[in-house]
This record gives structure tokens, sequence and C-alpha cells, in this order.
């Protein structure tokens, strides 16, 4: 079972208590039942099919928003609330610990659907949804989306801040932005739903609304489904890496956390995060290029040696070339090895010139190297190698960049491995003629 901190428990259970007290006045509300018991059940059968190999993943919203938020424009708030529950409670989870997880996300759609029935009630919606008055009831409908979205966003980040320690300045960056639009496109349907739900066409012409919701919603599944496959074709090539030069097997996965630890430190946004990863993930993928035997050889590098082994960046530049959601991580996998002062490869590029990618990966690339075991030196103590970073920073690498490292480091940690996969010593492999890790923490294959 995964750990969950004490801190992080300790804030699900207040959300959860919170979620419990919405629904308190349950008994005393008068609340059609058939409708709550309908909305539950069509709520709990989206959240199964989500998960099923109709769609072939967990599908990205997470959850179908417009039954919820049709329920936030029909009943009372703690009626609307309760209609979450069944489904939240009974749905799949992939990681563990599953109950834990269930009971989080059960009382933060609790807690967010009950602000988005109190606000439509409180601005006079439910009349307009009655009276079937759309334009009017476009009003309510927006802000209670909108509260409903930051309820979600204000939760998320506090478990960010919490559970994952992400600065608080970071934890809620970007939430609302990114989730805004999609939710404003589940309650636009959740509206429609409830004025047909109200008309005298009954609730199954509400239904009929969720026919072109559930297309685009598997349409938009499928394109991440498409996206899983060019991962898992990422991680192959990855493996092969591995399996060609086992002196450095995991390097890749470390310097991908490292790099998304550098990004995240620096506020970027989500998407770009998840790029770097990729891009510190195959910085190497050129190895494939590069003889096994060079690769695994003990002793020297002879200078011609050592330049068909500096060719392994652009190598891998073409191999990733042709994926196009990879972005700027291409330009890391090319100029990792640049330099700032120019004497990097292999263009020789200076300072600004180095794409932003590639000079985060570097000085990931680089930590993780001295960090780790390898079979010319031995891994040194995290504190040490950031001293080291500190160092060249400004020579061979970008201030900014080990600047964030060194504080995300120090506010998470780090936890080398060793990336020899022998289970027997082999004979130290001597390190390439003026190789000296302490003036150039990045010199290696």
């Amino acid at each position: 079972m995964e750990a969950v901190p004490a801190r992080a428990r300790v804030y699900i259970a207040c959300v959860a208590i919170a979620a419990l007290l919405c629904l308190l006045p349950l008994p005393g509300v008068r609340t059609p039942w058939w409708a709550v018991a309908l909305l539950a059940a069509l709520y709990a059968g989206c959240e199964r099919v989500a998960r099923s190999r109709f769609v072939g993943i967990s599908h990205p919203a997470g959850t179908f928003y417009p039954v919820l938020l049709a329920g936030a424009f029909l009943l009372p708030a703690p009626a609307a609330a309760l209609v979450v529950v069944p489904g939240a409670l009974l749905s799949q989870v992939a990681q563990r610990p599953v109950a834990l997880r269930r009971v989080w996300r059960a009382a933060q759609l609790v807690l967010g659907v009950w602000a988005a029935a109190e606000v439509h009630r409180l601005l006079g919606g439910r009349d307009a949804v009655v009276a079937g008055d759309v334009p009017y009831a476009l009003g309510p409908a927006g802000a209670a989306v909108l509260a409903f979205c930051l309820v979600l966003a204000l939760l998320d980040g506090g478990i960010l801040a919490v559970a994952e320690r992400v600065p608080v300045r970071r934890a809620w960056r970007g939430l609302v932005a990114r989730s805004l639009a999609p939710i404003a496109v589940h309650g636009l349907a959740g509206l429609m739903m409830a004025v047909l739900w109200r008309s005298p066409y009954g609730p199954v012409s509400a239904l009929l609304v969720l026919l072109p919701m559930c297309v685009s919603w598997w349409a938009f599944a499928q394109y991440h489904r498409e996206r899983a496959a060019h991962q898992a074709t990422i991680r192959a090539l990855v493996q092969a890496v591995d399996i060609k030069d086992g002196y450095t097997r995991g390097h890749s996965e470390r310097v991908g956390q490292a790099s998304m630890m550098i990004a995240r430190e620096l506020g970027m946004a989500d998407e770009r995060v998840e790029v770097l990863r990729f891009a510190g993930i195959l910085h190497d993928v050129g190895k494939l290029g590069v003889p096994t035997r060079l690769l695994r050889k003990d002793g020297p590098l002879t200078p011609e040696e050592r330049r068909v082994i500096e060719l392994h960046p652009e190598y891998g530049h073409e191999m990733v070339r042709g994926i196009g959601f990879l972005g700027e991580a291409r330009a890391a996998v090319l100029h990792h090895h640049e330099r700032l002062d120019g004497s990097g490869y292999p263009y020789g590029l200076m300072g600004r010139q180095i794409p932003e990618s590639a000079r985060v990966v570097a000085v990931a690339d680089a930590f993780d190297a001295m960090t780790s075991t390898r079979s010319y030196s031995r891994a040194r103590p995290v504190s040490v190698a950031l001293a080291e970073l500190e160092r060249c920073a400004g020579s061979q690498f970008d201030p900014v960049m080990v600047a964030a490292l060194v504080e995300a480091v120090g506010r998470t940690g780090w936890h080398p491995a060793v990336t020899a996969d022998d289970k027997e010593p082999r004979p130290p492999r001597v390190p390439p003629p003026g190789t000296r890790l302490s003036s150039r923490p990045g010199t290696h294959r």
C-alpha cells in the first residue's frame, strides 16, 4: 500500500466531515427521491463506463459532470450532493489506498455539487429552469458552474500542498484556468438536461442530451488512448537503451524525474512539465545508434571513439523527431550536452542559444550521474553533488536551473539508486582521458 502522509489523512478527514455536514439536512428536505435515485444510478453507470474497456483508459475528466450539474440545477443542495455518493464510492480506483481515494473523491464532489446547487438557488436559477426560460437560466447556471469549479480547484490545490508539499504559491496555480472551459461545457449540457427534465417531455428526453456528450467524451478518450500508446513506445525505447548500456539502467527515468522537479520549481505549466519529463527520459535514446562495444568498453576511450559516442544526441534527435507531442523535448535530446561557455557538443552553443529544455535536462542528467554508482565512480552524497552543480553554474550549467533543483531537492529529498545492473562486481572502467567529474560533472557516457 502506498504511504499517505498523516497530514494528508487529516486533510481528507476534514473534507469528508464537511461533506457529511452538507448531507445532514436531507431528512428535512422535500425531495423527489425517485429523481435522486435515477440521477445517482445514471452517474454511477457513467463512472463505470468511464473505466471500462469500451473507453480503453480512465477518462481524463475523471467523472461525468453533466449528470451532477443537472442534479444541482434540479434538486435542493443536500439532495443534489447525495447524487454523487454511490457512484464515487463504488468507482474503480487504480492506485492504492483504494478506500481513502474513494472517500476523497466522494467528499470533494459532494462539496462541489452542494456549492453549485446553493449558488444556483440563491440566484433564482431553479425558477428559470422550471419555466424553461433558457436565456435567463444561463446566468445562474454559469455562476453555479464557476462555484463548482472553484471548490474542486481549492480542494485539489489543498491536497497538493498537504500531501506532496507543493509550495502554496504554486499549488493552486492554473487549476481553475485549466478546468473551467471543459466544466463549462458539461454545465451547459447539464442545464439542457435540467430544462428538458422539467419540460412536458420529462426525464426521458433529458437523457437524450447525454448522447452527443458521450460521443465527444469517447472520442476525447481515444485521443488519450493514442497518447498512451506513444508513451508505451517511449518506454520501449528507454528499456532498449537500458539493456544496451546496463551501467546506466534506470538513469533515464531518474533524469526524467529530476527534470520534472526543476520544471515544477520554475512554475511551468503541467503540460510543459510533462514534456520535460519525456525529455529527461529520452535524453540518451541516441545510444541505440552507438556500438555496444564502446558503451561497455572497460578502459579509456580513444579520441575517435569519444567522437562516435558524442554523436548520440544527434542520433536521438533523429529517432524522436517524428513524435509530434514531444514538442521541445526533441531540442533537449539534441542539446543536453551543450555548455553555457560553448565547450559542449554537438554544436558548441553558448548561453541562451541553448534551448531552455536542454538546460533543464543537462542539470538533471549531471545530478543523477554524480549521485549514482557507476563502473568508474562511486555515488556522491546529494549535498556534494548539489555543491558541485552550484560551483559549475554559469560556466557549464544554467544557474537558474541549478537553483531550482537545489530548492526542490531541499524540500522533497532525493533517493539515488545504483545503476549498474550486475550482481557480481565488474572490473572498474577507467574514465576517458581528461575526464574529471569533479570539474565536469556532466561528463559521462
